[in-house]
């Protein structure tokens, strides 16, 4: 008789001087735990355990502002290398107690459920040292930028770039994260509808949290504007931006002075506008040259402010969304340049960019079906609400752009390797 684990259960009883077969398979598939992880990841994770080791002890003797930045990098690795390997080496420990034939009944039975146990642990402690070991993204611990616009579908794409407004509004507030709207442009014939929004999330880690929104967003529903009760389809494009802190990283994290920096923007290269700002406000907002345009000419990227009533106060605002845009476009094209390195080994995987079609919101099914990680949930208010349902599918993503990094950085190795 075999117990969950495949142990023999006559061999918990009494002692045996011959190992019976099914202890012999589990102990073959306790010994197998490393399939959890790649034999190059184990590496790459017990050489970056080492480094951080030596980098430790190299602060103990003398502070170095780099040597403790790249520390506190490695951190979670060897963290999470340590859980790993004290999990295995447990293991170990607790076959040879069961294969021990002098080892007492009692004891054994102990050892497998210790097993049990471990077992169960060293899946999510696995999982852990992977996400440890994915590279954090350089705007991971930012606050962000979301830029909402209605793109085809017309009227019934504003109305729905709105709907999503209030869904991320109401997604912050139910974790707890301070949003402000920086930019709401409604459209001309109704109040629930935009052209355009920035909503700043401003929390440590937004970013990372919320970079799983950007792309197309897709709606499918009737219209209350439809009077023959056909479904329409409409498109609105979420677009995730860093937001940098005022005066930029003082440890040169964020540099905005140094012409070599992602982050510098030359200011003869931007155009300034001032004009009359539009559209509801009063006599002060519509007489006065309070609205802001920039144009960053050598990409033609264009962010007009004109919320305020102080024109310093857009300029403020736009030069904030401008070098956000000009930051993640740069990065977007060294993230681009690095799938075109690695596509030859992961056989063609690419990244899917702002333009991809990442999410349906379906009505008549009250369904929402996630493309990338093919994720689907059947309670659509509660995703709109910003709720639980919505983090399920935010989540999914996450771990969907985890599998696709493993990926991407397990071939980069074994290419290394070749």
């Amino acid at each position: 008789m075999l117990s969950t684990l495949g142990v023999c259960s006559r061999c918990l009883v009494r002692p045996a001087r011959l190992v019976c077969n099914q202890r012999l398979l589990y102990q073959r598939r306790g010994l197998q735990t490393d399939k959890l992880l790649s034999p190059a990841l184990l590496t790459r994770a017990r050489n970056l355990a080492a480094e951080h080791a030596n980098l430790s002890n190299q602060l103990t003797t003398s502070f170095d502002p780099k040597i403790a930045r790249r520390a506190g990098e490695l951190g979670p690795v060897a963290k999470a290398w340590a859980e790993w390997s004290n999990a295995n080496e447990s293991m170990s420990e607790l076959h040879s107690m069961l294969e021990d034939p002098d080892t007492e009944a009692e004891l054994r039975s102990i050892a497998v459920e210790e097993l049990q146990t471990t077992e169960a642990k060293l899946t999510a402690i696995s999982d852990n040292l992977k996400r440890a070991l994915v590279p954090r993204h350089p705007f991971a611990d930012l606050s962000c930028l979301l830029e909402i616009r209605p793109g085809a579908g017309g009227d019934e794409a504003s109305i729905f770039a709105f709907e999503l407004l209030q869904m991320y509004v109401a997604f912050c507030a139910h974790q707890g994260l301070r949003s402000t709207l920086m930019k709401l442009e409604r459209g001309d014939n109704r109040a629930d509808a935009l052209t355009e929004a920035v909503l700043e999330v401003e929390a440590e880690g937004a970013y990372d949290l919320l970079r799983t929104e950007s792309g197309v967003h897709r709606v499918q529903r009737v219209p209350t504007t439809e009077a023959k009760g056909r479904t329409h389809t409409s498109a609105v494009s979420v677009m995730v931006l860093p937001s940098f802190p005022d005066t930029g990283g003082g440890d040169g994290a964020f540099n905005f002075d140094d012409p070599n920096s992602d982050y510098y923007i030359d200011p003869q290269e931007v155009r300034t506008e001032k004009m009359r700002a539009s559209g509801a406000g009063g006599q002060h907002v519509n007489k006065t040259e309070s609205a802001i345009r920039l144009t960053h000419m050598p990409t033609g990227i264009v962010v007009s402010m004109q919320d305020s009533r102080s024109q310093h106060a857009n300029r403020k605002k736009a030069w904030q969304i401008l070098r956000a845009k000009l930051a993640e476009a740069r990065q977007e094209a060294r993230e681009q340049e690095l799938v075109e390195l690695r596509r030859g080994a992961m056989g063609g995987i690419g990244r899917m960019g702002r333009g991809d079609k990442v999410r349906t919101y379906n009505y008549g099914q009250s369904r929402c079906t996630d493309h990338r990680s093919g994720f689907t949930v059947h309670n659509l208010d509660n995703v709109l609400e910003g709720g639980e349902t919505l983090v399920k599918v935010m989540d999914s993503v996450r771990s969907w752009l985890i599998d696709r990094e493993i990926l991407a950085l397990t071939s980069e190795i074994i290419k290394k390797q070749q």
